[in-house]
């Protein structure tokens, strides 16, 4: 027994060296291949002259013994506007690259396109060829460049801690302070763009903007910004990295920010996403006693949506909103702060952020004060809005009144989720609540007009509903409204039914 035990391992030892030694030598048979993570490398959208995220492919040796890959060259050399890493080592041409059984390497690849003055999309190509055992095998590359406007920092302020905030201002005038953005290639901003105190900026239909990290528009005291959409071809504000999981990613720039002062802001028909805050507008502090500074901003038709904390935040300020959909957001939707003056008329305000960190905070926000001081709240109207979500109470009213005035914040023909007491008469008038949400096409599309069969939103017919209607005889998607305003009967919210 112990003699055929000997022999066993003997044996077992003898396939194992032959295993071992089959694995060590290189596999020479033409018909070897090499096995890819993807059949191809595409990169969407890339603005000329500022590169592009690193993408990765994985080489996979599946064979049983080692390879020996001749070469990978990239075809076009140096001229490639594509740039590779293989195995560590940056370069256009590699040779004699070893690839164990059943082992894998990453090759990183990033492209640079150059200015082209071209307005449309350019096509970028160029192919990774592997050379193994004779054969060959090639993997395409792919970018879509586009040339556009730059926006680059000319200033700093410095703050005391040492950090910066980088800045330029909107640019020498064209017709005294009126600045007119042409719309034929996208908007790419760095830092801040600041509409300074004397300076309007104007946005055409049609204008694509593109922001980095901690980008954004600030409209500084009696400066002004006029974004300019129109119903099918609206102003796009989106962070500028164009890759396909960027495309839903929230926080990727800071906010469109417009101070006190200014009296004619206006955003109409616009799409905002993908940032921190949607739109801060305010009163400084230093202003607060200043009773006749017009503050005032009309937003309509737009859509906030996808923002790391607000989608609208507003101190002390002069909102009039119609025909908006502000939706999902880390935080509140709406965040009306310290008082001000707003209107806003058949709005939806929906909040069914789903991504990282749990919302705890309502839909919609009204606050007064601070502390002991207590701004006025000169009038706060929803009409004919829906405030929804997933919490049991989508609205937060924390007002107080001061000696010389009442805070009465106004709610008429409105579906509100709510749980709270909403029978107070000078307060809410018509008012449908519920303790679960509305169905709506499709949320994570931000798609937020109701189902067919949502009954509880339609058929609004109170004098004042019928009234503010004929304030937007069209909804956002340019549905008349005349119809229901005839037959007494309006659906609430931005979307008719």
């Amino acid at each position: 027994m112990l003699q055929f035990l000997k022999f066993f391992g003997f044996i077992l030892f003898i396939l194992l060296i032959s295993s071992s030694c089959k694995k060590d030598k290189f596999i020479t048979d033409p018909s070897a291949r090499l096995e890819f993570s993807q059949d191809s490398v595409l990169f969407d959208t890339v603005f000329t002259t500022i590169g592009s995220s690193t993408q990765n492919i994985r080489v996979r040796n599946k064979n049983d013994q080692k390879i020996k890959i001749s070469s990978i060259v990239l075809q076009g050399g140096a001229q490639s506007a594509f740039i590779i890493n293989v195995d560590g080592s940056p370069g256009t041409s590699f040779k004699d690259i070893e690839l164990a059984a059943n082992d894998s390497m990453y090759i990183f690849i990033q492209v640079n396109v150059n200015p082209t003055n071209q307005n449309s999309p350019l096509i970028i190509t160029d192919k990774l060829v592997f050379t193994v055992n004779g054969n060959t095998q090639e993997l395409p590359l792919e970018a879509w460049g586009q040339d556009a406007y730059y926006h680059y920092p000319t200033d700093a302020i410095k703050f005391k801690d040492g950090s910066y905030f980088p800045y330029s201002t909107v640019g020498p005038s064209e017709t005294g302070t009126v600045v007119t953005w042409p719309n034929d290639k996208p908007h790419v901003i760095y830092g801040y763009l600041v509409a300074d105190s004397a300076q309007t900026l104007i946005i055409k239909a049609g204008t694509r903007i593109y922001m980095n990290y901690k980008a954004g528009i600030w409209v500084f005291r009696k400066g002004e910004i006029q974004i300019l959409g129109q119903k099918g071809n609206e102003v796009i504000i989106q962070g500028a990295r164009r890759e396909a999981d960027y495309a839903d990613e929230p926080g990727q720039w800071d906010r469109i920010w417009i101070n006190e002062g200014s009296v004619n802001n206006v955003i109409d028909y616009a799409i905002i996403k993908n940032g921190y805050i949607g739109v801060q507008a305010e009163l400084f502090a230093s202003d607060f006693s200043n009773t006749i500074n017009p503050r005032r901003l009309k937003l309509t038709n737009t859509r906030i949506q996808n923002m790391s904390l607000w989608g609208l935040y507003a101190v002390a300020f002069n909102i009039y909103g119609g025909n908006n959909v502000i939706s999902n957001c880390q935080e509140h939707s709406v965040n009306l702060s310290l008082g001000g003056k707003y209107t806003f008329l058949h709005c939806t305000f929906s909040n069914f952020w789903s991504k990282g960190k749990v919302r705890e905070q309502s839909t919609v926000r009204v606050n007064n004060y601070y502390e002991q001081t207590v701004l006025p709240l000169d009038s706060c109207y929803f009409g004919n809005c829906i405030i929804d979500g997933q919490l049991s109470n989508e609205l937060t009213v924390d007002v107080k009144n001061a000696a010389t005035y009442t805070a009465n914040p106004f709610f008429s023909n409105c579906w509100i989720r709510s749980n709270a007491d909403l029978s107070d008469a000078s307060r809410y008038l018509e008012i449908r609540k519920s303790d679960s949400p509305l169905e709506y096409e499709d949320i994570a599309a931000y798609n937020f007009e109701t189902k067919p069969d949502e009954i509880r939103i339609k058929g609004f017919t109170q004098a004042k509903s019928i009234s503010d209607a004929g304030k937007f005889p069209i909804d956002i998607k340019g549905n008349s409204r005349n119809a229901s305003i005839s037959s007494g009967s309006i659906t609430v919210g931005a979307y008719e039914k």
